[in-house]
């Protein structure tokens, strides 16, 4: 029974139709509903009773309901519209990390744990990039923290546009970020990691006259039957990217 109402009437897609209205647009659409629920309550009432005022009794229903509806739907739909966007700022807060907008380690190893699970449950091909940008620490040490910040949003902003919508993105540690690639072969998540490699070479920050630019070592691992676990996968990506600094 719970499952019919369920697909009869589907409340979260509603809500959503109602938020992306805003306000004024879903005050006026609902006010519209209850009108008309109003009019076709009354008119059912004096059907059944046999009274012949259906026509006064509709006027009377629709300006009820006019008058009624906007003063307690807007500043609820107000509330509503205003904690759903609280809501999804902090969702944005708890997932995302505050200086390159990628994912956090937290939210990035939770998404990727899935994506992993459901690769090795149907013995689909993925892989794991490990990026670290070399000679961070001298960047800093030259240009400043600040110019350090603003290389870090760029790389992590280029690494995103060479991704696929499904590959999951995010910021491992200080300069390291870490690709989750579903759905990848060894070739293919080799041709990621080059790309990567490539553009975030051909990087140039312009900071106070001067053109600071970096390169990339990325570690390549596929999943295999010896990942038993994600972090097992992260381990081997994290050796390979050692073995990528050293070459």
């Amino acid at each position: 029974m719970r499952k019919t109402l369920s697909r009869r009437f589907d409340w979260r897609r509603w809500r959503r139709t109602l938020l992306a209205l805003g306000p004024d647009r879903a005050t006026l659409t609902l006010t519209g509903v209850a009108a008309l629920a109003a009019l076709l309550l009354v008119q059912l009432v004096l059907l059944a009773s046999g009274e012949g005022l259906q026509g006064v009794a509709a006027i009377a229903s629709l300006v009820c309901a006019g008058l009624i509806a906007p003063p307690i739907v807007w500043p609820l739909m107000r509330l509503w519209s205003e904690a759903e966007s609280a809501r999804a700022q902090l969702d944005v807060l708890a997932s995302r990390d505050d200086l390159t907008g990628v994912y956090n380690r937290r939210h990035l190893l939770v998404l990727a744990d899935r994506e992993w699970a459901r690769c090795r449950r149907y013995g689909l091909a993925a892989a794991m990039l490990m990026i670290d940008i070399d000679h961070f620490k001298r960047i800093n040490d030259i240009h400043g923290h600040l110019a350090g910040d603003l290389l870090l949003r760029e790389i992590a902003r280029t690494v995103a546009g060479t991704l696929r919508h499904p590959d999951l993105l995010g910021r491992y540690g200080g300069e390291e970020f870490l690709v989750f690639l579903p759905h990848a072969d060894p070739l293919g998540a080799l041709d990621v990691a080059e790309r990567i490699r490539e553009r975030v070479s051909r990087l140039a920050l312009e900071w106070r006259g001067e053109s600071v630019r970096t390169t990339a070592s990325v570690g390549v691992v596929t999943l295999g039957a010896q990942h038993e676990s994600l972090g097992a996968l992260v381990a081997d990506a994290d050796l390979a990217l050692y073995a990528a600094k050293d070459a």
